[in-house]
C-alpha cells in the first residue's frame, strides 16, 4: 500500500496539463523483501540489503536516474546503498530535516517503526540539523507498532485512538510537528484523520522526485504542513 500511495502521491502532486507532462517512472514492487525491523533489532539474520541493493541495480539497468525508496526503516542501509547501487538515492531523512528547518521548526516528533526509534539514525540525522526530537515511550511505542503491522500491513482497520493517543504524548512533551516517520502512517493522513501539524516524510520523498525529474509541483503542496 505504501508503495501504491508513493506513485499516488507523484501523480497527485505533479503540475501537468497532458500526461507528457508527468514524471516518467519504473516501479519495483518486491514484498518478499526481508522485513528491515527484524533484522535492525537482531530478531532475524536474513539481511535485505542485498535484494534492495539487487533492485537498484536492475533499476540502473532500465535507465533511471534517480532512485526513491518508500520505506524509512530502509534508510538504515542508505551508506550502504548508495555505495552499491551507484546512482543518486534520494535520502528521506535529510530531506524531511532540510524542509523542517526551512519552515522554522525546532523540536518534533516521531511516530515510526521500532527499527528506526531503536537504532536511532532518523533521530541522529534531525539532531545533525539543529532539531530537539521526541519518541513516544514504551507503551505508545507498542501502539505505533500495532497500528503498522497488526492495523496496516495486515489491511485491517488502523487504531485512530490509539494514534490519537500517541499524538497528545509528543505534542504534551513539546513537539511542534510530528514526523509520520513510516510510510504505512502516511496513509493515516491521506484517509484525513491526522489532522494538522503532521509532516508526512513521503510527501516530502515525493516533492523531491518530482523536483528532480524536472517536473512542476502544484501549488497547493508547496506548504506540507497544513
Amino acid at each position: 500500500m505504501a508503495t501504491a500511495y508513493f506513485l499516488e502521491l507523484v501523480v497527485k502532486m505533479t503540475e501537468a496539463k497532458n500526461d507528457r507532462e508527468h514524471v516518467p517512472m519504473i516501479i519495483f514492487n518486491h514484498p518478499a523483501i526481508p522485513d528491515r525491523t527484524d533484522y535492525i533489532l537482531g530478531k532475524s539474520q536474513e539481511s535485505p540489503l542485498d535484494a534492495i541493493v539487487s533492485i537498484g541495480k536492475t533499476l540502473v539497468e532500465l535507465g533511471v536516474e534517480n532512485i526513491s525508496i518508500p520505506c524509512i526503516t530502509a534508510h538504515y542501509f542508505y551508506d550502504d546503498i548508495l555505495a552499491q547501487i551507484g546512482i543518486p538515492v534520494i535520502n528521506m531523512l535529510e530531506e524531511t530535516a532540510n524542509y523542517l528547518k526551512a519552515n522554522n521548526i525546532d523540536e518534533v516528533g516521531i511516530m515510526a517503526t521500532d527499527g528506526t526509534i531503536k537504532a536511532g539514525f532518523f533521530t541522529d540525522e534531525l539532531e545533525k540539523h539543529g532539531l530537539k526530537v521526541y519518541t513516544p515511550g514504551e507503551n505508545s511505542q507498542k501502539k505505533v507498532m500495532s497500528i503498522i503491522y497488526d492495523d496496516i500491513k495486515a489491511n485491517k482497520p488502523y487504531d485512530i485512538d490509539g494514534f490519537k493517543q500517541v499524538e497528545r504524548e509528543l505534542r504534551e512533551a513539546g513537539a511542534q510537528v510530528i514526523i509520520l516517520g513510516c510510510t504505512e502512517l502516511s496513509l493515516i493522513k491521506k484517509d484525513g484523520h491526522a489532522g494538522f501539524g503532521f509532516l508526512d516524510t513521503m510527501e516530502v520523498l515525493a516533492v523531491k522526485s518530482i523536483e528532480l525529474s524536472g517536473a512542476s509541483l502544484k501549488a497547493e503542496y508547496k506548504n506540507l504542513l497544513v
